[in-house]
């Protein structure tokens, strides 16, 4: 049996941020329950605006709340009518100043989160699961992706076995700790069962960026 390592918790700290950024000593199981509330309530209210992540800053005095979504517009709406709606429920379900941000994601093609719904919405209309997985690698490929990976594991097709198909195209390196690795994970609910839903995308290679001292020294070299 394999022993695997999730590709985002795996890069924390070296190469990837934490979606929650806050330190609590005292009140950290309160705080990280009402993350889990606050995310249920965004996906709740938006379900069709193609949100990938959520981001939750706290400070002293209100409480940020970033979220990254393919459809700005959905969850703004008219004169920002469904941005405030939002803030006022966030700010009834945290009894705090809550201030939200929008973030467009510009190629949805190169965000394994929304590739993987996209793929489990498709499976739930019963198209076929090699057609969409091909489909969706030659999307991610021409957006600009190095490499991508896509796993379908259930009954697929209508088996009474469940099984687990893997297609991937180009690079996909997971254990080298500077690739940048895009993970999502979705479930496809359909009336024989869940068919999970796997996508890697590999964007490149996140290079150190060299020292402040390191480049005065090679100013001085060159000069």
């Amino acid at each position: 049996m394999g022993h695997k390592v999730h590709p985002v918790g795996f890069r924390f700290g070296i190469t990837r941020g934490w979606d929650a950024k806050w330190y609590s000593d005292k009140n950290y199981a309160a705080f990280l329950q009402e993350d889990i509330r606050i995310r249920g309530l965004v996906n709740v209210l938006f379900p069709s605006a193609g949100i990938s992540t959520i981001e939750i800053g706290r400070s002293t005095r209100e409480v940020t709340v970033t979220v990254c979504t393919a459809r700005p517009g959905i969850v703004i709406g008219r004169g920002g009518q469904r941005v405030d709606g939002l803030r006022h429920k966030l700010e009834e379900l945290v009894g705090r100043r809550v201030r939200v941000d929008i973030q467009e994601i510009r190629q949805p093609e190169l965000d394994a989160y929304l590739m993987a719904e996209s793929v489990a919405d498709q499976l739930r209309t019963r198209t076929a699961h090699l057609r969409v997985m091909k489909r969706t690698l030659a999307r991610i490929m021409q957006a600009g992706a190095k490499g991508a990976k896509i796993s379908c594991a259930g009954r697929l097709g209508g088996a009474e076995i469940a099984r687990r198909v893997v297609l991937m195209e180009g690079r996909v390196p997971l254990h080298t700790l500077r690739a940048n690795i895009n993970y999502g994970l979705a479930e496809s609910h359909t009336l024989l069962g869940i068919i999970g839903v796997k996508v890697w995308i590999y964007r490149g290679d996140i290079l150190p960026q060299p020292r402040e001292k390191e480049l005065e020294v090679s100013e001085e070299i060159e000069g």
